[in-house]
């Protein structure tokens, strides 16, 4: 089988390399240039562990190429995806869907055999009849279908959600795109990966439901781990406690600083906003939208209390600034809401990055970037876990004690143990645990 992957960002690149790995045959599109010649020459524009091997094996075999040429990518092929961004819209927070619409009325004008037309993007209810029409209109002779595949892929582990998935969904207007889809994904019914066909406005809308509910998750275990501090319970515990129930289940019940990244806060506003619009409002969702605001804006006062109510003229360390470990995406991340509130209050932030950094510096003026974790620590007067990368999770303690002006540390990420950090002479501030002695530990 043949296929056009129209957009070379996260969804497009990771879908176009795994659909090869599958032994499609993927010619991935774009109208950045400069991003095409490096991807051709082998560089990696975004950062995903196995992405760059992934790449170039099928680019090796011949299954996989880059153009920016659209006519050329679309010859013979079965299926033509679109994988363009969605980014919220300044003023009123719906998807900005002029990326999508731009690809259909250029798709429409290199038809010249029956293809699928899929939306890969995220893309609010009504947008495949859109796109559907749009064709229709350019080219009313046109052979073709629409259909929708959401995409599910966390960033730092995308491989492998595309090669073992939960499930595939799939919103098909026929029969004939229904079958066209089912052979791409062959390779998955062998490994039983359940298929769930529907109509394209069920398939968008599984889409935002399943976001929405992921971080609604998040923000309720982050709102029980505020009452755990209150009453002295351990919000680690409540998660196990509930989690353990398999109508709950135990993922996305790890309390921190708020949710961030390319889907959540934009994908929570622009369901509320079409709920708003059809006149049936999402009275949680609106909530969780608020309460992850403000979420984000309030653990700078934390840090700020653990220093002991100031931090005008100090220095932080900052460990991690992405919005999730394993990745360089900065998009939403609460460090943009808490590294800027530091220095408004008088801090001089240092702060290292295993991956984000190059993005973070054109984000987060006047930051002095360290090498490495430990070089975020010399004469600081606390150190603040935002990101909870791996090589956090085992410092030296001994040594990040010796290197600070007071041994405080504020984990915004729950990566170390209490008691532990009391034994090693820290004072340690957490997200809704009690400390050792009975009290929390908030420093």
């Amino acid at each position: 089988m043949r296929i056009a992957m129209i957009g070379t960002g996260y969804v497009g690149l990771v879908s176009g390399a795994c659909f090869s790995e599958f032994g499609v045959h993927v010619t991935c599109v774009d109208k950045d240039a400069g991003k095409i010649e490096r991807l051709k020459n082998g560089e990696i524009p975004i950062y995903e562990p196995g992405l760059d091997d992934l790449v170039a094996r099928n680019v090796a075999a011949g299954r996989l190429s880059f153009t920016l040429d659209l006519k050329e990518a679309m010859q013979g092929v079965d299926a033509v995806f679109i994988a363009v961004g969605t980014p919220s819209r300044r003023g009123d927070g719906h998807a900005d869907l002029s990326y999508v619409y731009g690809a259909a009325e250029e798709i429409a004008q290199h038809l010249d055999h029956y293809t699928v037309v899929v939306t890969k993007s995220t893309v609010p209810v009504g947008t495949g009849r859109e796109v559907e029409a749009i064709i229709r209109r350019v080219r009313p002779e046109a052979e073709f279908d629409v259909a929708s595949n959401p995409e599910f892929l966390r960033e730092g582990s995308a491989i492998g959600d595309f090669m073992r998935p939960d499930r595939v969904v799939i919103g098909a207007t026929s029969d004939r795109a229904g079958e066209v889809m089912r052979r791409l994904y062959r390779p998955l019914y062998l490994i039983e990966t359940p298929i769930v066909v529907t109509s394209l406005e069920t398939a968008e809308l599984t889409k935002y439901a399943a976001n929405t509910f992921l971080a609604a998750k998040i923000t309720f275990i982050n709102e029980i781990a505020d009452l755990c501090e209150k009453v002295g319970a351990n919000v680690h515990d409540v998660a196990r406690g509930i989690g353990l129930d398999g109508r709950i289940g135990k993922k996305f019940l790890h309390p921190g600083p708020g949710y961030g990244g390319s889907c959540f806060p934009k994908d929570t506003l622009a369901l509320v906003r079409t709920a708003q619009q059809v006149g049936s409002p999402l009275r949680i969702i609106e909530t969780v939208v608020d309460i992850n605001d403000k979420r984000k804006k309030q653990m700078a006062e934390r840090i700020i209390a653990a220093c002991g109510g100031s931090v005008d003229g100090k220095t932080v360390a900052v460990l991690g600034v992405a919005f999730k470990p394993n990745t360089d995406d900065m998009r939403d991340s609460p460090s943009l809401d808490i590294v800027p509130a530091l220095q408004a209050a008088g801090a001089h932030v240092r702060a290292f990055d295993p991956a984000a950094m190059h993005e973070a510096e054109k984000l987060l003026p006047g930051v002095e970037w360290a090498k490495d974790a430990y070089g975020t620590l010399e004469g600081a007067d606390c150190v603040a876990i935002l990101t909870e990368w791996n090589e956090f999770r085992a410092l030296d303690l001994r040594r990040v004690k010796s290197m600070l002006k007071r041994p405080v540390m504020i984990d915004l990420r729950n990566i170390y143990n209490p008691e532990d950090m009391a034994k090693a002479g820290f004072t340690y501030t957490s997200i809704g645990r009690p400390s050792p002695a009975g009290g929390m530990d908030r420093g």
